[in-house]
Protein backbone atom coordinates (compact mmCIF):
# COMPACT_ATOMS: atom_id res chain seq x y z
CA UNK A 1 0.00 0.00 0.00
CA UNK A 2 1.40 3.81 -0.89
CA UNK A 3 2.15 6.25 1.68
CA UNK A 4 1.35 10.11 0.56
CA UNK A 5 2.80 12.73 2.91
CA UNK A 6 2.22 16.17 3.77
CA UNK A 7 5.03 18.25 2.10
CA UNK A 8 6.24 20.96 4.23
CA UNK A 9 9.17 23.10 3.68
CA UNK A 10 9.77 21.29 0.27
CA UNK A 11 10.42 17.87 1.59
CA UNK A 12 7.58 15.43 2.36
CA UNK A 13 7.17 14.32 5.56
CA UNK A 14 4.63 12.27 7.74
CA UNK A 15 2.71 13.21 10.35
CA UNK A 16 4.70 14.32 13.96
CA UNK A 17 2.50 11.45 15.46
CA UNK A 18 3.39 8.77 12.50
CA UNK A 19 -0.91 8.70 12.48
CA UNK A 20 -2.11 8.01 9.58
CA UNK A 21 -5.79 7.41 7.65
CA UNK A 22 -6.89 5.51 5.06
CA UNK A 23 -8.06 6.39 1.17
CA UNK A 24 -10.38 4.35 -0.57
CA UNK A 25 -10.71 3.54 -4.30
CA UNK A 26 -14.52 4.05 -5.09
CA UNK A 27 -14.38 1.61 -7.92
CA UNK A 28 -12.74 -1.56 -5.86
CA UNK A 29 -13.77 0.01 -2.82
CA UNK A 30 -10.85 -1.22 -1.03
CA UNK A 31 -8.47 0.95 0.68
CA UNK A 32 -5.43 2.00 -1.80
CA UNK A 33 -3.25 4.10 -0.03
CA UNK A 34 -2.16 5.50 3.76
CA UNK A 35 -1.92 9.01 4.18
CA UNK A 36 -0.14 11.10 6.66
CA UNK A 37 -3.43 12.61 9.30
CA UNK A 38 -2.36 15.99 10.27
CA UNK A 39 -1.83 17.16 13.71
CA UNK A 40 -2.02 20.74 14.74
CA UNK A 41 1.47 20.46 15.19
CA UNK A 42 1.62 19.59 11.65
CA UNK A 43 -0.19 22.43 10.83
CA UNK A 44 1.58 25.09 12.89
CA UNK A 45 4.81 23.67 11.38
CA UNK A 46 3.07 23.94 7.53
CA UNK A 47 2.19 27.61 8.06
CA UNK A 48 5.20 28.53 10.45
CA UNK A 49 7.12 26.95 6.82
CA UNK A 50 4.86 29.65 4.73
CA UNK A 51 5.58 32.20 7.00
CA UNK A 52 9.09 32.20 6.84
CA UNK A 53 9.51 31.57 3.03
CA UNK A 54 6.65 34.72 2.70
CA UNK A 55 8.80 37.37 5.02
CA UNK A 56 12.24 36.23 4.75
CA UNK A 57 12.47 33.94 1.13
CA UNK A 58 13.20 34.92 -2.25
CA UNK A 59 9.50 34.19 -3.58
CA UNK A 60 7.37 37.72 -3.06
CA UNK A 61 10.50 39.68 -3.85
CA UNK A 62 11.02 37.50 -6.62
CA UNK A 63 10.14 39.89 -10.31
CA UNK A 64 7.03 38.65 -12.05
CA UNK A 65 8.98 37.39 -14.75
CA UNK A 66 11.31 34.81 -12.42
CA UNK A 67 8.28 33.99 -10.69
CA UNK A 68 6.49 33.08 -14.18
CA UNK A 69 9.29 30.99 -15.07
CA UNK A 70 8.92 28.86 -12.04
CA UNK A 71 5.25 28.55 -12.66
CA UNK A 72 5.59 27.75 -15.86
CA UNK A 73 8.26 25.17 -15.49
CA UNK A 74 5.71 23.58 -12.60
CA UNK A 75 2.65 23.70 -15.80
CA UNK A 76 5.34 21.99 -18.18
CA UNK A 77 5.93 19.37 -15.63
CA UNK A 78 2.06 18.58 -14.84
CA UNK A 79 1.98 18.18 -18.69
CA UNK A 80 4.38 15.54 -18.43
CA UNK A 81 3.11 14.04 -15.53
CA UNK A 82 -0.14 13.38 -17.04
CA UNK A 83 -1.09 10.24 -16.61
CA UNK A 84 0.23 9.89 -13.15
CA UNK A 85 -1.75 12.48 -12.23
CA UNK A 86 -4.43 11.51 -13.72
CA UNK A 87 -4.58 7.76 -12.58
CA UNK A 88 -4.49 9.51 -8.82
CA UNK A 89 -7.50 11.35 -9.32
CA UNK A 90 -9.14 8.55 -10.85
CA UNK A 91 -8.31 6.19 -7.99
CA UNK A 92 -9.42 8.67 -4.70
CA UNK A 93 -12.55 10.00 -6.13
CA UNK A 94 -13.82 7.65 -9.54
CA UNK A 95 -13.54 10.27 -12.09
CA UNK A 96 -13.59 8.68 -15.86
CA UNK A 97 -9.82 8.76 -16.64
CA UNK A 98 -10.38 10.05 -19.84
CA UNK A 99 -12.09 12.96 -18.38
CA UNK A 100 -9.04 13.65 -16.43
CA UNK A 101 -6.59 13.39 -19.32
CA UNK A 102 -8.33 15.25 -21.71
CA UNK A 103 -9.91 18.30 -19.23
CA UNK A 104 -8.87 18.04 -15.31
CA UNK A 105 -4.82 17.94 -16.23
CA UNK A 106 -4.40 19.98 -18.71
CA UNK A 107 -6.66 22.86 -17.04
CA UNK A 108 -4.70 22.24 -14.12
CA UNK A 109 -1.38 22.89 -15.96
CA UNK A 110 -3.36 25.73 -18.19
CA UNK A 111 -4.11 27.40 -14.44
CA UNK A 112 -0.34 28.11 -13.62
CA UNK A 113 0.74 29.36 -17.36
CA UNK A 114 -2.29 31.46 -17.37
CA UNK A 115 -2.14 33.21 -14.11
CA UNK A 116 2.01 33.73 -14.20
CA UNK A 117 1.14 36.06 -17.18
CA UNK A 118 -2.08 37.83 -15.99
CA UNK A 119 0.21 38.59 -12.87
CA UNK A 120 3.34 39.47 -15.45
CA UNK A 121 0.85 41.67 -17.80
CA UNK A 122 -1.84 43.14 -16.22
CA UNK A 123 -1.02 46.89 -15.99
CA UNK A 124 -1.80 48.58 -13.12
CA UNK A 125 -4.02 51.63 -12.41
CA UNK A 126 -2.56 55.46 -12.72
CA UNK A 127 -4.59 58.74 -11.39
CA UNK A 128 -3.39 61.91 -13.00
CA UNK A 129 -4.44 64.61 -10.11
CA UNK A 130 -5.44 68.46 -10.82
CA UNK A 131 -2.76 69.67 -8.16
CA UNK A 132 -0.29 67.71 -9.89
CA UNK A 133 0.48 64.88 -7.52
CA UNK A 134 1.21 61.06 -8.90
CA UNK A 135 -0.92 58.77 -7.76
CA UNK A 136 -0.68 54.97 -8.84
CA UNK A 137 -1.70 51.39 -7.21
CA UNK A 138 0.56 49.13 -6.33
CA UNK A 139 -0.61 45.14 -5.83
CA UNK A 140 1.51 43.42 -2.68
CA UNK A 141 1.40 40.02 -2.71
CA UNK A 142 -1.16 39.70 0.80
CA UNK A 143 0.96 37.04 2.53
CA UNK A 144 0.12 33.07 3.44
CA UNK A 145 -2.82 31.81 1.81
CA UNK A 146 -4.60 28.71 3.46
CA UNK A 147 -6.46 27.22 0.24
CA UNK A 148 -8.78 24.26 1.19
CA UNK A 149 -10.19 22.10 -2.03
CA UNK A 150 -12.96 19.94 -2.84
CA UNK A 151 -12.81 16.44 -3.60
CA UNK A 152 -14.79 16.33 -6.91
CA UNK A 153 -12.33 18.19 -9.23
CA UNK A 154 -8.98 17.59 -6.79
CA UNK A 155 -6.11 18.65 -8.88
CA UNK A 156 -8.26 21.14 -11.23
CA UNK A 157 -9.07 23.27 -7.71
CA UNK A 158 -6.13 22.77 -6.15
CA UNK A 159 -4.40 25.02 -8.75
CA UNK A 160 -7.46 27.04 -9.31
CA UNK A 161 -6.65 28.83 -5.53
CA UNK A 162 -2.73 27.76 -5.87
CA UNK A 163 -1.78 29.57 -9.24
CA UNK A 164 -2.86 32.85 -8.39
CA UNK A 165 -1.51 33.30 -4.69
CA UNK A 166 1.55 31.93 -6.06
CA UNK A 167 1.65 34.19 -8.99
CA UNK A 168 0.88 37.18 -7.32
CA UNK A 169 4.02 36.53 -4.92
CA UNK A 170 2.09 34.52 -1.81
CA UNK A 171 3.03 31.39 -0.12
CA UNK A 172 0.76 28.77 0.50
CA UNK A 173 -0.54 25.78 2.39
CA UNK A 174 -2.95 23.60 0.87
CA UNK A 175 -5.27 20.88 2.68
CA UNK A 176 -6.62 19.08 0.23
CA UNK A 177 -9.64 16.98 0.86
CA UNK A 178 -9.40 13.73 3.22
CA UNK A 179 -11.03 11.60 0.07
CA UNK A 180 -8.61 12.97 -2.95
CA UNK A 181 -4.93 13.54 -0.88
CA UNK A 182 -2.78 11.60 -3.81
CA UNK A 183 -3.10 14.66 -6.42
CA UNK A 184 -1.70 17.80 -3.69
CA UNK A 185 1.36 15.69 -2.72
CA UNK A 186 2.10 14.63 -6.17
CA UNK A 187 1.56 18.78 -7.27
CA UNK A 188 3.92 19.80 -4.41
CA UNK A 189 6.55 17.48 -4.88
CA UNK A 190 6.60 18.83 -9.08
CA UNK A 191 6.87 22.26 -7.63
CA UNK A 192 9.99 21.66 -5.38
CA UNK A 193 11.41 19.67 -8.91
CA UNK A 194 10.41 23.23 -10.46
CA UNK A 195 13.04 24.80 -8.33
CA UNK A 196 10.24 26.41 -5.67
CA UNK A 197 11.76 27.89 -2.92
CA UNK A 198 11.13 25.54 0.26
CA UNK A 199 8.13 26.72 2.05
CA UNK A 200 6.53 28.47 -0.90
CA UNK A 201 3.77 25.29 -1.10
CA UNK A 202 2.96 23.29 1.77
CA UNK A 203 0.68 20.43 1.96
CA UNK A 204 -1.22 19.03 4.96
CA UNK A 205 -3.28 16.18 4.88
CA UNK A 206 -6.19 15.54 7.19
CA UNK A 207 -10.07 15.78 8.06
CA UNK A 208 -12.35 19.45 8.70
CA UNK A 209 -13.74 19.43 12.05
CA UNK A 210 -11.76 20.02 15.17
CA UNK A 211 -8.66 18.94 12.96
CA UNK A 212 -6.11 20.33 10.06
CA UNK A 213 -8.91 22.42 8.28
CA UNK A 214 -9.94 23.86 11.39
CA UNK A 215 -6.84 24.80 12.86
CA UNK A 216 -5.83 26.10 9.33
CA UNK A 217 -8.37 28.24 9.23
CA UNK A 218 -7.62 29.33 12.72
CA UNK A 219 -4.41 29.95 12.11
CA UNK A 220 -2.92 33.84 13.69
CA UNK A 221 0.09 33.05 10.36
CA UNK A 222 -2.77 33.01 7.88
CA UNK A 223 -3.41 36.38 6.19
CA UNK A 224 -6.09 34.83 3.32
CA UNK A 225 -8.61 31.72 3.00
CA UNK A 226 -10.10 29.94 -0.04
CA UNK A 227 -12.41 27.27 -0.13
CA UNK A 228 -14.49 25.47 -2.11
CA UNK A 229 -16.98 23.23 -0.70
CA UNK A 230 -20.36 22.81 0.99
CA UNK A 231 -21.94 25.73 2.42
CA UNK A 232 -21.89 24.79 6.00
CA UNK A 233 -18.50 24.63 5.96
CA UNK A 234 -18.03 27.52 4.19
CA UNK A 235 -20.16 29.20 7.36
CA UNK A 236 -17.98 27.53 9.76
CA UNK A 237 -14.70 29.21 7.58
CA UNK A 238 -16.54 32.62 7.44
CA UNK A 239 -16.46 32.16 11.66
CA UNK A 240 -12.77 31.14 11.87
CA UNK A 241 -11.30 33.63 9.50
CA UNK A 242 -13.58 36.58 11.50
CA UNK A 243 -11.61 36.05 14.51
CA UNK A 244 -8.72 36.98 12.74
CA UNK A 245 -9.88 39.47 10.28
CA UNK A 246 -9.01 37.47 7.74
CA UNK A 247 -10.51 37.98 4.47
CA UNK A 248 -12.30 34.90 3.01
CA UNK A 249 -13.29 34.09 -0.86
CA UNK A 250 -16.09 31.05 -0.70
CA UNK A 251 -17.40 29.11 -3.49
CA UNK A 252 -20.19 26.83 -2.08
CA UNK A 253 -22.67 24.37 -2.81
CA UNK A 254 -25.24 25.12 -5.81
CA UNK A 255 -28.66 24.23 -6.98
CA UNK A 256 -28.52 25.22 -10.83
CA UNK A 257 -31.49 26.10 -12.92
CA UNK A 258 -31.17 24.97 -16.66
CA UNK A 259 -34.40 26.95 -18.91
CA UNK A 260 -35.43 25.05 -21.84
CA UNK A 261 -37.66 27.27 -23.64
CA UNK A 262 -39.81 26.55 -26.41
CA UNK A 263 -37.83 28.68 -29.52
CA UNK A 264 -34.05 26.14 -28.41
CA UNK A 265 -32.56 23.58 -30.58
CA UNK A 266 -32.75 20.61 -29.07
CA UNK A 267 -29.79 19.26 -30.84
CA UNK A 268 -27.98 22.05 -28.66
CA UNK A 269 -29.99 21.53 -25.29
CA UNK A 270 -29.98 17.98 -24.72
CA UNK A 271 -26.57 16.92 -24.88
CA UNK A 272 -25.63 20.37 -23.30
CA UNK A 273 -28.09 19.21 -20.67
CA UNK A 274 -27.15 15.46 -20.08
CA UNK A 275 -23.25 17.19 -19.51
CA UNK A 276 -24.53 19.66 -17.26
CA UNK A 277 -25.97 16.96 -14.80
CA UNK A 278 -24.55 13.96 -15.80
CA UNK A 279 -20.88 14.65 -16.06
CA UNK A 280 -19.17 13.60 -13.02
CA UNK A 281 -21.57 11.61 -12.13
CA UNK A 282 -23.32 15.08 -10.83
CA UNK A 283 -20.80 15.79 -8.01
CA UNK A 284 -20.29 19.08 -9.75
CA UNK A 285 -21.29 22.48 -7.53
CA UNK A 286 -22.31 24.08 -11.39
CA UNK A 287 -24.10 20.78 -12.06
CA UNK A 288 -27.89 22.12 -13.64
CA UNK A 289 -29.66 19.91 -10.99
CA UNK A 290 -32.82 21.70 -11.94
CA UNK A 291 -34.32 21.45 -15.12
CA UNK A 292 -37.68 23.41 -16.26
CA UNK A 293 -38.94 23.40 -19.79
CA UNK A 294 -40.81 25.54 -21.68
CA UNK A 295 -44.02 23.11 -22.00
CA UNK A 296 -44.72 23.13 -25.79
CA UNK A 297 -41.48 21.25 -26.21
CA UNK A 298 -41.58 19.19 -23.22
CA UNK A 299 -42.53 15.89 -24.19
CA UNK A 300 -39.86 15.93 -27.43
CA UNK A 301 -37.30 16.89 -24.98
CA UNK A 302 -38.11 14.44 -22.19
CA UNK A 303 -37.79 12.00 -24.81
CA UNK A 304 -34.06 12.72 -26.35
CA UNK A 305 -33.59 13.23 -23.04
CA UNK A 306 -34.12 10.15 -21.15
CA UNK A 307 -33.20 8.18 -24.18
CA UNK A 308 -29.11 9.85 -24.26
CA UNK A 309 -29.65 9.12 -19.87
CA UNK A 310 -30.04 5.63 -20.62
CA UNK A 311 -27.26 5.45 -23.01
CA UNK A 312 -24.64 6.56 -21.00
CA UNK A 313 -21.51 3.87 -20.37
CA UNK A 314 -21.16 3.22 -16.52
CA UNK A 315 -17.80 1.14 -15.18
CA UNK A 316 -14.46 1.26 -14.13
CA UNK A 317 -13.18 5.00 -14.14
CA UNK A 318 -9.87 3.30 -15.49
CA UNK A 319 -11.26 2.19 -18.95
CA UNK A 320 -11.44 5.17 -21.50
CA UNK A 321 -14.56 4.19 -22.56
CA UNK A 322 -16.24 5.01 -19.58
CA UNK A 323 -18.64 8.38 -19.02
CA UNK A 324 -19.95 7.14 -15.64
CA UNK A 325 -17.94 6.10 -12.74
CA UNK A 326 -18.62 5.42 -8.99
CA UNK A 327 -19.94 8.34 -6.82
CA UNK A 328 -17.22 8.80 -4.48
CA UNK A 329 -17.51 7.15 -1.32
CA UNK A 330 -19.17 5.23 0.45
CA UNK A 331 -20.39 8.00 2.87
CA UNK A 332 -21.62 10.26 -0.68
CA UNK A 333 -23.64 7.11 -1.71
CA UNK A 334 -25.47 6.89 0.96
CA UNK A 335 -26.25 10.56 1.06
CA UNK A 336 -27.39 10.54 -2.71
CA UNK A 337 -29.73 7.41 -2.42
CA UNK A 338 -30.84 8.14 0.61
CA UNK A 339 -32.56 11.74 -1.39
CA UNK A 340 -33.96 9.13 -4.25
CA UNK A 341 -36.09 7.42 -1.43
CA UNK A 342 -37.63 10.98 -0.79
CA UNK A 343 -38.60 11.42 -4.08
CA UNK A 344 -41.76 9.05 -3.77
CA UNK A 345 -42.86 10.48 -0.65
CA UNK A 346 -42.78 13.85 -1.85
CA UNK A 347 -44.80 12.92 -4.63
CA UNK A 348 -42.73 12.63 -7.90
CA UNK A 349 -41.32 9.51 -9.78
CA UNK A 350 -38.41 8.84 -11.31
CA UNK A 351 -38.57 8.18 -15.13
CA UNK A 352 -35.46 5.96 -15.42
CA UNK A 353 -32.15 5.79 -12.75
CA UNK A 354 -31.85 4.87 -9.28
CA UNK A 355 -29.30 2.85 -7.24
CA UNK A 356 -27.48 0.22 -9.48
CA UNK A 357 -27.17 -2.41 -6.24
CA UNK A 358 -23.96 -2.93 -7.82
CA UNK A 359 -21.02 -0.87 -5.57
CA UNK A 360 -21.66 2.75 -5.69
CA UNK A 361 -23.08 3.37 -8.33
CA UNK A 362 -26.21 5.65 -8.92
CA UNK A 363 -27.25 5.34 -12.97
CA UNK A 364 -28.14 8.92 -14.39
CA UNK A 365 -31.63 9.42 -12.46
CA UNK A 366 -34.40 11.71 -14.09
CA UNK A 367 -37.13 12.58 -11.82
CA UNK A 368 -40.64 14.40 -12.27
CA UNK A 369 -43.87 15.72 -10.84
CA UNK A 370 -42.42 16.89 -7.35
CA UNK A 371 -43.32 20.03 -5.74
CA UNK A 372 -41.19 23.04 -5.72
CA UNK A 373 -40.89 22.15 -2.06
CA UNK A 374 -39.60 18.56 -1.95
CA UNK A 375 -36.22 18.54 -0.80
CA UNK A 376 -34.58 16.71 -3.88
CA UNK A 377 -35.59 19.84 -5.84
CA UNK A 378 -34.41 22.47 -2.68
CA UNK A 379 -31.13 20.81 -1.30
CA UNK A 380 -27.95 20.14 -2.53
CA UNK A 381 -27.57 16.20 -4.08
CA UNK A 382 -24.49 16.41 -5.53
CA UNK A 383 -24.98 13.54 -7.50
CA UNK A 384 -26.51 12.06 -10.78
CA UNK A 385 -30.15 12.88 -10.40
CA UNK A 386 -32.24 15.73 -11.93
CA UNK A 387 -35.93 16.89 -11.54
CA UNK A 388 -37.68 18.13 -14.31
CA UNK A 389 -40.40 20.75 -14.51
CA UNK A 390 -42.38 22.25 -17.33
CA UNK A 391 -43.01 26.02 -17.23
CA UNK A 392 -45.23 28.37 -19.65
CA UNK A 393 -43.52 31.41 -20.46
CA UNK A 394 -40.75 33.57 -19.60
CA UNK A 395 -41.83 35.17 -16.36
CA UNK A 396 -42.92 31.80 -14.72
CA UNK A 397 -39.61 30.52 -15.60
CA UNK A 398 -37.68 32.96 -14.29
CA UNK A 399 -39.44 32.63 -11.12
CA UNK A 400 -39.36 28.87 -10.99
CA UNK A 401 -35.41 29.36 -11.70
CA UNK A 402 -34.51 31.79 -8.74
CA UNK A 403 -37.02 29.91 -5.74
CA UNK A 404 -33.71 28.88 -4.38
CA UNK A 405 -31.29 29.71 -1.41
CA UNK A 406 -28.42 29.10 -3.84
CA UNK A 407 -26.75 31.13 -6.44
CA UNK A 408 -23.65 29.80 -8.62
CA UNK A 409 -24.88 29.29 -12.01
CA UNK A 410 -27.65 28.94 -14.31
CA UNK A 411 -28.41 27.95 -17.78
CA UNK A 412 -30.80 29.24 -20.78
CA UNK A 413 -31.22 27.61 -24.33
CA UNK A 414 -32.78 29.51 -26.61
CA UNK A 415 -32.46 31.00 -30.60
CA UNK A 416 -33.80 34.73 -29.51
CA UNK A 417 -30.89 37.27 -28.54
CA UNK A 418 -33.40 39.10 -27.10
CA UNK A 419 -34.43 36.61 -24.69
CA UNK A 420 -30.96 35.25 -24.29
CA UNK A 421 -30.18 39.16 -22.81
CA UNK A 422 -33.42 39.55 -20.82
CA UNK A 423 -32.93 36.44 -18.79
CA UNK A 424 -29.58 35.89 -18.30
CA UNK A 425 -29.92 39.58 -16.42
CA UNK A 426 -33.07 38.24 -14.33
CA UNK A 427 -31.36 35.16 -13.21
CA UNK A 428 -29.91 35.21 -9.64
CA UNK A 429 -26.37 33.75 -10.13
CA UNK A 430 -22.99 34.23 -10.27
CA UNK A 431 -22.41 32.68 -13.97
CA UNK A 432 -24.89 32.27 -16.60
CA UNK A 433 -24.35 29.80 -19.55
CA UNK A 434 -26.54 30.45 -23.04
CA UNK A 435 -26.82 27.30 -24.93
CA UNK A 436 -23.95 25.54 -23.60
CA UNK A 437 -22.24 24.52 -20.05
CA UNK A 438 -18.86 25.07 -18.16
CA UNK A 439 -17.91 26.87 -20.69
CA UNK A 440 -14.79 29.48 -18.57
CA UNK A 441 -12.38 32.11 -19.52
CA UNK A 442 -10.01 32.88 -16.36
CA UNK A 443 -10.37 36.30 -17.00
CA UNK A 444 -14.02 35.95 -15.79
CA UNK A 445 -15.74 36.23 -12.19
CA UNK A 446 -16.31 33.31 -10.49
CA UNK A 447 -18.10 32.75 -7.59
CA UNK A 448 -21.92 32.72 -6.11
CA UNK A 449 -24.55 34.79 -4.26
CA UNK A 450 -26.68 33.65 -1.38
CA UNK A 451 -26.20 30.25 0.06
CA UNK A 452 -23.46 30.02 -2.99
CA UNK A 453 -20.54 31.54 -1.11
CA UNK A 454 -18.96 35.10 -0.96
CA UNK A 455 -16.12 36.71 -3.57
CA UNK A 456 -15.19 36.26 -6.76
CA UNK A 457 -12.11 34.98 -8.13
CA UNK A 458 -10.49 34.67 -11.87
CA UNK A 459 -8.26 37.01 -13.43
CA UNK A 460 -8.21 40.75 -11.56
CA UNK A 461 -10.90 39.40 -9.15
CA UNK A 462 -8.17 36.74 -7.75
CA UNK A 463 -5.54 39.41 -7.82
CA UNK A 464 -7.88 42.26 -5.46
CA UNK A 465 -7.95 38.83 -3.13
CA UNK A 466 -4.55 37.81 -3.09
CA UNK A 467 -2.68 40.87 -2.83
CA UNK A 468 -3.11 44.40 -0.70
CA UNK A 469 -3.94 47.06 -2.80
CA UNK A 470 -1.74 49.90 -1.61
CA UNK A 471 -2.32 53.64 -3.22
CA UNK A 472 0.65 55.82 -2.99
CA UNK A 473 0.80 59.21 -3.39
CA UNK A 474 3.83 61.54 -5.00
CA UNK A 475 4.62 65.00 -4.73
CA UNK A 476 7.77 64.59 -7.68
Amino acid sequence: MELIGHVIDGEEVQASDAATFETVDPWTRRPWAQVAKGTRDDVERAVAGARRAFDQGPWPRMGYEQRGHLLHRLSELIGEHLDELARADTTDMGKPITVMRDADVPRAAHNFHFFADHARLRPSEVFPMDSGHHAYVRYDPAGVVAAIAPWNFPLMLETWKIAPALAWGNTVVLKPAEDSPASATLLAKLAVEAGFPDGVLNVVHGFGRDAAGQWLTESAGVDRITFTGESATGRAIARAAAGNLVPVSLELGGKGANLVFADADLDVAVPWSIRAIFSNSGQVCLAGSRLFVERPVYDEFMDRFVAAADAMTMGDPGEPATQLGPLASETHYRKVTGYLDTIAADGGKILTGGATGDGWFVRPTIAVDLPASARACREEIFGPVVTVTPFDGEEEGVGLANDTPYGLNAMLFTESLRRAHRVSAALKAGTVWVNCFFIRDLRAPFGGVGDSGLGREGGDYSREFCTEPKAVVMDI
